[in-house]
């Protein structure tokens, strides 16, 4: 079957976005889609070559999600400009990749806290079907300091719920969180949650947050499983919409730790000792 290319994708979201709302611009050079919404003389970027391995593994399905990401991002952006923000809005911690940028694209430093080295927090206010990272420029709006929204976020990730499928792989558990909340990462900054799966794992417990819709807790029993779980997580973070770390982390004593090639020796010292 022949694969589909930049122009192709580029011709498929215009039909699906439709022309009214939005000018195009192309980079073919590097690859890259401009969309400009002519109401709100705002933009963003799409990087095409990885639209394109999504397209190529989950066919429409793929740009169904990009569609609907496109249009909730700008629904979002119209409705701050009609109504504003404010405090009483809604506001939850959100994991992303240290790599992520920053800054908003007027320059606004993001409001962040240190996680891990593979991990950051940023702080979004929920806009409903989408939300909106708070940066620098809006805390005097929201009339909140850093340390209160740090505050509120830690609160408002403890009150999602919490419920997971399980799947057991040689003789190893899984745990998935999946609400498609847009928060289900999140759920790793829920100490209370992390510490009741603690009490009833007997291995050693792994999290996982391979991309921004999933959350798997491990209970890796055997040298196997972190095996099984190396191949998880890098395929949840090729597929996700938004990716975070292909690397999982061991939990011990309230920590994260990231797991290394030397987590499969613990399991088989351990046996060695027992």
């Amino acid at each position: 079957m022949q694969q589909m290319n930049s122009e192709q994708l580029v011709a498929l979201l215009k039909t699906r976005l439709g022309e009214s709302r939005f000018t195009y611009q192309f980079d073919k050079k590097y690859d890259k889609l401009r969309l400009n919404h002519t109401k709100l003389g705002h933009g963003m970027e799409l990087s095409l070559p990885g639209i394109l391995t999504k397209y190529n593994e989950k066919k429409d399905a793929a740009i169904t999600e990009v569609v609907y990401t496109i249009e909730q991002t700008f629904s979002a952006m119209e409705l701050e400009k009609e109504q504003g923000f404010s405090s009483s809005t809604q506001i939850y911690p959100v994991i992303r990749a240290t790599s992520y940028p920053q800054s908003s694209k007027e320059g606004h430093a993001f409001i962040t806290t240190e996680h891990t080295a593979e991990t950051r927090i940023f702080y979004a206010l929920d806009l409903g079907r989408t939300y909106r990272f708070i940066d620098e420029s809006m805390l005097e709006a929201l009339r909140l300091t850093v340390e209160q929204i740090r505050e509120m976020a830690r609160f408002s990730v403890k009150q999602l719920p919490v419920t997971y499928k399980k799947d057991e792989v040689s003789g190893n558990l899984f745990y998935f969180v999946n609400a498609n909340d847009g928060y289900d990462a999140s759920r790793i900054l829920n100490d209370s949650f992390l510490k009741e799966m603690r009490a009833q794992i007997e291995g050693d417990m792994t999290v996982s947050v391979p991309h921004q819709d999933v959350l798997i807790i491990g209970d890796i029993r055997n040298e196997t499983g972190y095996d099984v779980l190396a191949q998880m997580t890098m395929h949840f973070f090729t597929v996700g919409t938004v990716p975070i770390t292909s690397l999982s982390f061991i939990y011990e004593d309230g920590e994260l730790e990231p797991i290394f090639i030397l987590a499969k020796n613990r399991v088989k010292k351990e046996k060695e000792e027992s």
